[in-house]
C-alpha cells in the first residue's frame, strides 16, 4: 500500500511563510510559501512527521517528498539551484521514516 495526498498533509500542518524559509534563505527575494520541496532543507521535522503517519496508518511504501524538486517547478520560486539538495534530503528523510519502521519501501 502506497501513501496518500501529501499536499493536504503539509496544508493541515499550518505552515507560515517562516516555516518554508527557516535560516536557510531568509533574504530569498521571491514567495517561497507553499512549496513542498523546501521544506525537504527548512522543516525536515514536518516531512519525517508526513512520512511516519503514512506509515503508522499502514503503508508499506512511502514517496519521497520531491514531486516539484525538478528545475522547472523551482524556477516558480527561484530555486534551482537548491533542487539537488532538495532530493538528496527528500530521500534521506523518506528512508529514515521507512527504516523506523521495520524496512518499508520508498518511492521516489
Amino acid at each position: 500500500m502506497l501513501d496518500g495526498a501529501w499536499g493536504t498533509m503539509l496544508q493541515g500542518a499550518k505552515l507560515t511563510a517562516a516555516d518554508y524559509r527557516g535560516g536557510l534563505i531568509v533574504d530569498h527575494p521571491q514567495d517561497v510559501a507553499g512549496d513542498p520541496d523546501l521544506l525537504n532543507l527548512t522543516r525536515p521535522d514536518v516531512v519525517l512527521d508526513v512520512h511516519r503517519r503514512y506509515l503508522a496508518a499502514g503503508a508499506d511504501i512511502t514517496t519521497t517528498n520531491t514531486f516539484t524538486a525538478t528545475s522547472i517547478g523551482q524556477a516558480d520560486y527561484g530555486l534551482q539551484s537548491l533542487v539537488r539538495e532538495m532530493n538528496v534530503q527528500g530521500a534521506r528523510l523518506a528512508r529514515q521514516a521507512a527504516d523506523e519502521f521495520g524496512g518499508r519501501f520508498v518511492a521516489g
